[in-house]
């Protein structure tokens, strides 16, 4: 359902990106806290960075360039537009929303395939792993599974009395306010937001769940895989994100009872795309180091 009026300002804006940088770099660094040791020594030496940070600090590259003159083509591979109707009814169906230039759940399969692919470049295989850390973010961000109102980019809102649109409130303003604050310059803060979350995946309130984060992981398949987080993401829009619809939240205002609602779901949805994203560079690695041919010129 497309909304019949759009905001001026709000429809103005550029589109913001899944998480903020904020977001992305905390996805990271709780990958980061549990990818094996040699997970970690791969992507240490494919990325060029033996630091604590060699995730962490790719997190935010595929959105530093998606508008650059050589990367503008990979700006649709952020999202996939779920032309369902919420919240009457929440769904993705890959052959009606994947444009036919690509989409996150189309990119995250290929450039799964590419960082496998023991004959491309390594300067190629380096940038296929960049936009995998990227895009394991993304498609944990409902709005980047929903087409209604360009992922909510068009649908004007106050947050805590602030004018914002839906998706920069469910990248960043739910997440700095959960947070408490976050700098220019976030690593220290995400750091320790991730490892508050790895404790909590360890052995608080995401521990009893969280092996069932990995069902639908399947290296074989990595289509199938990114369909299922998808799905599971644009999921949360009917239920947690518009649950009254897009015409009933516009102008609303969001820091109290829709926060309180929310802000589980974002705590929840980026610590599984941080579990999930080890698991993932786990198996990449796996499969690797298991063939023929070790890749020794990294």
């Amino acid at each position: 359902m497309k909304l019949s009026y759009l905001a001026v300002g709000a429809a103005s804006l550029p589109p913001a990106i899944a998480w903020g940088g904020f977001g992305h770099i905390a996805v990271a660094y709780v990958a980061t806290n549990f990818v094996s040791n040699e997970t970690t020594a791969y992507f240490q030496r494919l990325l060029r960075n033996d630091t604590q940070d060699y995730l962490a600090g790719v997190a935010t590259w595929a959105d530093s360039l998606r508008y650059s003159k050589y990367f503008r083509f990979t700006s649709p591979f952020h999202y996939i537009d779920a032309k369902d109707d919420p919240p009457r009814y929440c769904g993705i169906e890959y052959e009606r929303d994947c444009k036919e230039v690509g989409c996150v759940v189309s990119a995250l399969a290929n450039y799964t395939t590419r960082l496998l692919d023991a004959d491309l470049h390594i300067s190629e295989r380096n940038i296929a792993a960049k936009f995998i850390i990227h895009f394991v973010g993304d498609i944990h961000q409902p709005l980047h599974t929903e087409d209604v109102a360009r992922g909510g980019n068009s649908i004007p809102v106050t947050f805590d009395g602030r004018n914002f649109n839906l998706h920069h409130v469910w990248d960043t303003s739910i997440v700095e306010k959960l947070v408490g604050h976050v700098s220019r310059h976030p690593y220290a803060e995400a750091e320790r937001w991730a490892g508050e979350l790895t404790q909590e995946i360890n052995s608080g309130k995401f521990k009893a769940s969280s092996q069932s984060w990995l069902k639908d992981v399947d290296l074989a398949d990595p289509k199938s895989t990114a369909l299922a987080w998808a799905v599971e993401a644009n999921a949360y829009v009917c239920t947690t994100v518009l649950p009254e619809g897009p015409q009933a939240i516009i102008g609303q205002e969001l820091g109290s009872s829709y926060y309180e609602a929310a802000a589980p779901v974002v705590e929840a949805q980026v610590a599984r795309a941080g579990y999930r994203l080890a698991a993932w560079l786990d198996l990449i690695v796996s499969n690797i180091n298991s063939r023929s041919g070790r890749d020794d010129d990294l």
